[in-house]
């Protein structure tokens, strides 16, 4: 299993390497105030990289949203478990 997931590793590296190689024209950015000239490879990769975190942030908050909704549902389960508790308890009344 370690080596199959090293050869995966291994081709994705040759990949990249092949794309870096093939798209290294110098682009200009107009930043407003930064005019930066990267290579095309790099300048996608970046933009790539920005995507990856702006939807790890979108995820982490539907998860902490879904977490909160869980814990609210978990105290709300524990108290309706002690109510029946309660109720179980108390001594039924003859007429």
């Amino acid at each position: 299993m370690v080596v199959i997931k090293l050869l995966i590793l291994v081709a994705f590296m040759v990949l990249g390497a092949a794309f870096a190689l093939i798209n290294d024209a110098p682009v200009r950015i107009d930043l407003y105030f930064l005019r930066p000239e990267l290579p095309l490879s790099l300048l996608l990769l970046m933009a790539l990289g920005f995507g990856i975190v702006l939807g790890g942030l979108a995820g982490m908050v539907y998860f902490m949203r879904v977490k909160k909704e869980n814990a609210d549902l978990k105290r709300k389960t524990r108290l309706v478990s002690e109510e029946v508790k309660n109720l179980r308890a108390m001594p039924i009344k003859g007429r």
